[in-house]
């Protein structure tokens, strides 16, 4: 057995520190493998070491929440018997290195987590951030990227329903691909991943091992430098008709009672599995690694273990009832290997030729993970930008600049090629602002969004934080549903640089005060750190997923308009605010300035109106206000319907009026602007009628119209004519 030198030590990501700390735990040098699995289960990716300090102050609890974090996924009550499991997780640094492969096993793996609880996945979403258009990578990517979780999804047959694409300069070397997914399950049939029981078998089921995603998860955990193409080996190969057959099979057994525990294997695969479920049972665990299905010859006890091959579950049945489990994943064509027992010893011992080839205490190994309190600094408060300072171009150019360009022009080129309509449940197309999914068989439905605004967050990571949370609440309002709770997957570069730990403490400051004013708790998420290039952050991305619930999905309403000569009614403050907004980006070319602060008071004053005027059936189209401001909303609104519509500002500012940023905003439209404008007197809520439907133009205080046809054009050419 070769020596572990330093060099060793530092290719497997530990510090000096933290291999002292191993030798203290071993009471000797380890061996290649488990040192292999020390760096593993003290990776970023798996130890959250560098922000489990700051994730515990998050909100978590709520009556409607089952299980919050440290379990597979998240699950909240929705009534009548049954739970919502939901999460997202990142597979950024793989879909850099290879787009395809990596975003597809990026929804292998999240859909894992939600069925290995025991639902049955019914919806996916996803956050896709890529660099400047222009950057000789990017197209690659985007296309790659679609292409994966497309033909990832669309085999499996889960309709993805929702998401997110951004481009900026910031992620031209690590691009951001956040996957969510949505199941449902019984409540009284829930499946957690806490071993129990001495002598109880250890099974492994689903696909054979190979050598692929070997050290992934600590790929995942280190910047990106020149040579990061050559770590295409830690990229996993998905195969989606494998998972189908797994999601069959695992819920056919779930059906029966023979599974203790059941954990699906993931980032560090089989290593943290088997750890993390002996670990909150707080027992031990024998594997013999020979018993392992593997699929290429002569794999060593490190590759077997560090391997992240896809497709694959580990679980603990009742003894006695292997045959029964083995008839299932024989019907289904899957392997199924006891490759282990339980035992009292709290230790992991793993042997392969009749040799022990590794033997590690559990609990020191993964409680004593490192847990730093990294340093941080604050960010600089910026100026507010003043509206008098930022030239004024005529709005109708303005607008078009804006919804025709990357940031805002149409995503349809990437919805289409998702199958956003299979299962049958999917209430209405992409493009609104939540996905609602009926719930099979019932009236009820989720509603589901992700949102994050990175510009924001850059610029003051406390409104930044707050803002994400309270657009999500926002989002999922907008179309009637009742906000549940969040997953979050937090996005930032080193966490050793006291400016981006500053980034990273702020925004979980500001999302925590807006998940608490909001009654909108945390219950699962995940960090991806070290998103750098050469030492080039990207910009702090937040992304919260959340789910709501809708009693009734015929009372929902979608953007479009539903029919002219409709009020417009705009349900907030009137626009003023221009700093890291789009007009200032994109029209005046200067992106500076404090980002709008947000009022979690009125963002719940507001939002609870809106919803009950949804509830009643007084709005028939609404719309929240966010990237682009009032007139950009109103205008996606028409876009929707082919509807146009007049709408009226003053002040001294029309620019500010029209595309200032500020929070807290919808525009709705109704038959009655009488009575929704006396029910917001009432309630305490700004409100004033800003306009009517009508026509085939977007009007401004009557004047300089642009035809709705004039708007679809510019706005659905961008994508299409940059992908060709």
């Amino acid at each position: 057995m070769p020596a572990i030198t330093p060099e060793i030590v530092a290719e497997h990501g530990l510090s000096p520190a933290e291999y002292e700390r191993v030798l203290a735990i071993m009471g000797r040098e380890p061996n290649i493998t488990e040192l292999g699995i020390f760096s593993v289960m003290w990776s970023e990716h798996c130890s959250y070491k560098s922000s489990k300090k700051w994730l515990k102050t998050l909100p978590t609890t709520a009556p409607w929440v089952i299980c919050g974090p440290g379990e597979n996924a998240g699950v909240v009550d929705i009534g009548d018997g049954q739970a919502a499991i939901f999460k997202m997780e990142s597979h950024n640094h793989p879909s850099f290195i290879e787009p395809y492969q990596g975003a597809a096993t990026g929804v292998g793996g999240i859909l894992r987590d939600v069925f290995t609880m025991g639902a049955r996945p019914v919806a996916n979403l996803n956050a896709l951030r890529f660099g400047a258009p222009e950057h000789a990578k990017t197209r690659h990517l985007v296309a790659g990227v679609v292409a994966g979780i497309g033909g990832y999804g669309n085999c499996v047959g889960v309709p993805t329903v929702g998401g997110e694409v951004e481009f900026h300069p910031s992620y031209n070397g690590n691009i951001l691909v956040n996957a969510m997914t949505i199941g449902i399950a019984d409540t009284d049939n829930i499946f957690y991943s806490e071993a129990s029981g001495v002598g109880n078998p250890v099974v492994y089921v689903g696909s054979k091992t190979g050598r692929d995603g070997i050290h992934g998860a600590t790929m995942a955990s280190a910047e990106f430098s020149e040579d990061s193409e050559e770590k295409r080996p830690t990229v996993q190969v998905g195969d989606p008709f494998t998972e189908k057959l797994l999601i069959e099979a695992c819920l056919e057994l779930m059906a029966t009672d023979a599974i203790v525990a059941i954990q699906d294997m993931g980032a560090a695969g089989l290593t943290s599995s088997s750890f993390e479920m002996a670990s909150k049972g707080g027992l031990g665990v024998e594997i013999d690694l020979d018993a392992v299905p593997v699929r290429e010859t002569g794999m060593t006890p490190y590759e077997i273990m560090l391997s992240e091959s896809q497709e694959r579950m580990l679980m603990v049945l009742e003894p006695g009832k292997e045959h029964i489990a083995k008839a299932v994943f024989d019907k289904w064509e899957l392997d199924f290997s006891i490759i282990g027992r339980l035992t009292d010893t709290g230790r992991m011992v793993l042997t392969m030729g009749g040799a022990t080839v590794a033997d590690l205490p559990i609990d020191p190994l993964a409680q004593a993970a490192p847990e730093y309190d990294r340093p941080w600094t604050p960010g600089e408060k910026l100026p507010e930008v003043a509206a008098a300072d930022v030239p004024e171009r005529p709005w109708g150019e303005a607008l078009l600049t804006l919804i025709g360009g990357p940031q805002g022009s149409s995503r349809r080129w990437v919805w289409e090629q998702y199958d956003h309509m299979v299962m049958g449940d999917t209430v209405g197309r992409p493009g609104g602002d939540a996905a609602l999914v009926r719930i099979h068989g019932t009236k009820k439905g989720l509603a589901a969004t992700s949102d994050v605004t990175p510009r924001y967050v850059a610029a003051d990571a406390h409104q930044g934080g707050r803002q994400a949370v309270a657009e999500a609440w926002r989002n999922l309002t907008a179309v009637g549903a009742t906000p549940l709770a969040i997953t979050d997957n937090m996005n930032f570069g080193n966490p050793e640089r006291p400016a981006i730990m500053g980034q990273f403490v702020e925004a979980i400051k500001g999302m925590g005060e807006a998940c608490i004013a909001l009654d909108f708790p945390v219950v699962s998420g995940n960090v991806s750190l070290y998103n750098e290039t050469n030492g080039e952050a990207i910009l702090p991305t937040p992304t919260i997923g959340a789910i709501g619930l809708m009693p009734d999905v015929e009372q929902s309403v979608g953007i479009g308009f539903a029919a002219p000569d409709q009020a417009l009614v705009l349900i907030g403050a009137e626009g003023s605010w221009l700093g890291q907004s789009w007009y200032l980006a994109q029209v005046a070319g200067r992106a500076e300035g404090a980002p709008p602060p947000v009022d979690l008071a009125a963002e719940r004053r507001n939002g609870d109106f809106v919803r009950g005027l949804i509830r009643a059936g007084q709005v028939s189209a609404c719309h929240d206000v966010s990237d682009g401001g009032l007139l950009v909303a109103v205008a996606e609104m028409a876009m929707a319907s082919g509807i146009g519509a007049d709408v009226s500002v003053a002040g001294p500012h029309l620019h500010a009026a029209l595309f200032g940023e500020d929070q807290a905003r919808y525009v709705v439209a109704t038959a009655d602007a009488e009575a929704v404008l006396a029910a917001a007197a009432k309630a305490g809520v700004a409100a004033r009628r800003l306009g009517a439907t009508g026509g085939d133009a977007l009007a401004v205080n009557g004047a300089d119209e642009i035809s709705v046809a004039a708007l679809k054009k510019a706005h659905e050419s961008w994508f299409p004519a940059y992908m060709a």
